[in-house]
């Protein structure tokens, strides 16, 4: 099993490609609408950052390269992908709560998207239409399918997420024991 930087790496690129990856999918199967409330699948993987902090970036460069592939306007495929790293940032900020996790993400989207949908995409829906529309949405994707995502990997957050459950004090102490141990093997 892999461990250290080259785990986080790995944790990265496969967190990006199943975001985009499912965000793409979405939007050409079942399509994205400005008229009803908008659950955006991938976003339940904004809990991601509550197991390992490689989810952060891995978030970002997904969001990023699907919005930019789905044929978002530029402002969208910016703003909404630094809405997903602030979102992805505050879910590891409050990892320690974990019910609390997917506040975060739910709280910046219904911030930034509604003035994307407003003023970028001039939808003629009145701001706050969007905001409870999108506030809807992410409860049903960060809240309910995040929450449950989090609570199904729990029992393998060792296997998925390798060396992300100790601080470094406490490798420091696992290392000295580790060499202690080996000097008492010789």
């Amino acid at each position: 099993m892999y461990k250290g930087k080259f785990a986080k790496i790995i944790q990265f690129v496969v967190i990006a490609a199943l975001y985009a990856g499912l965000t793409i999918t979405e939007q050409f199967t079942v399509g994205m609408t400005k008229d009803i409330i908008q659950v955006r699948l991938s976003d339940a993987l904004l809990i991601l950052p509550v197991f390992t902090p490689a989810a952060i970036p891995g978030l970002f460069a997904g969001c990023l390269i699907s919005n930019y592939v789905i044929g978002c306007h530029i402002y969208d495929v910016i703003f909404g992908s630094v809405a997903t790293l602030i979102g992805a940032i505050g879910t590891y900020l409050v990892r320690k709560h974990k019910l609390l996790a997917p506040v975060p993400p739910i709280i910046i989207n219904m911030i930034v998207i509604p003035i994307l949908f407003a003023y970028v995409y001039r939808y003629e829906n009145p701001v706050w239409y969007f905001v409870v529309a999108i506030g809807v949405g992410e409860l049903i994707a960060c809240g309910v399918l995040g929450i449950a995502l989090m609570l199904g990997l729990e029992d393998h957050k060792d296997r998925l997420f390798p060396g992300n459950d100790l601080k470094a004090s406490d490798k420091r102490s696992a290392n000295k024991d580790n060499k202690e141990t080996m000097q008492e093997i010789k």
